[in-house]
């Protein structure tokens, strides 16, 4: 067995899970509601708090695929009851994250600002204090898209070893490098 699949996934108060016709699974929490696509060959079952899934063999494709959908599906739970937080942090003089509804404005040292379109499901707040470095918070109940959206601000300038300058995740630790050694 899966070491991973095989646990159940526990359904806190107020979360329902739902196993449609299509093998897609519907989980609805109070901060949300949630879908994903199951490969056929996994079968889903929920029995009054608990969800259990279970493959048809020991082949290594349906051993793989058990693990995974158990692995999504307990995301999903967490997500729609607790949801998810990432923090990213600008390191740099000058730059600087402003928010405006679902629109984020980055000034990360190039010669023009950087404006990004932020999916509706994410919630973004850019907060600037004095003598603080600007940190940008996504908020949501789908992991895969609060990493994704992380990502994609990571990607506009990532942090250099030099200097430690550029976009980085808050509490991320950063393996610097030593600059030049000085000659004769």
């Amino acid at each position: 067995m899966s070491r991973i699949g095989k646990l159940p996934i526990n359904l806190p108060a107020g979360v329902s899970v739902t196993v449609n016709k299509d093998n897609s699974v519907t989980v609805k929490g109070p901060k949300g509601e949630l879908t994903q696509q199951i490969d056929v060959d996994i079968k889903v079952s929920v029995e009054e708090n608990t969800v259990v899934l279970e493959r048809p063999s020991e082949q290594k494709r349906h051993k793989a695929m058990h693990g995974l959908y158990r692995s999504l599906m307990n995301n999903m739970v967490t997500g729609v009851t607790e949801g998810y937080k990432l923090q990213q942090e600008l390191v740099g003089v000058g730059f600087r994250a402003t928010s405006k509804g679902q629109l984020l404005e980055l000034a990360l040292g190039y010669s023009h600002l950087i404006h990004l379109e932020i999916a509706p499901e994410v919630q973004v707040t850019a907060v600037t204090e004095k003598r603080a470095n600007p940190i940008i918070t996504l908020e949501s109940c789908d992991k895969q898209l609060v990493g994704q959206v992380a990502a994609k601000i990571r990607a506009f300038r990532k942090p250099e070893p030099y200097k430690g300058k550029g976009v980085k995740f808050v509490g991320e630790q950063l393996r610097r490098k030593a600059g030049k050694s000085a000659g004769k």
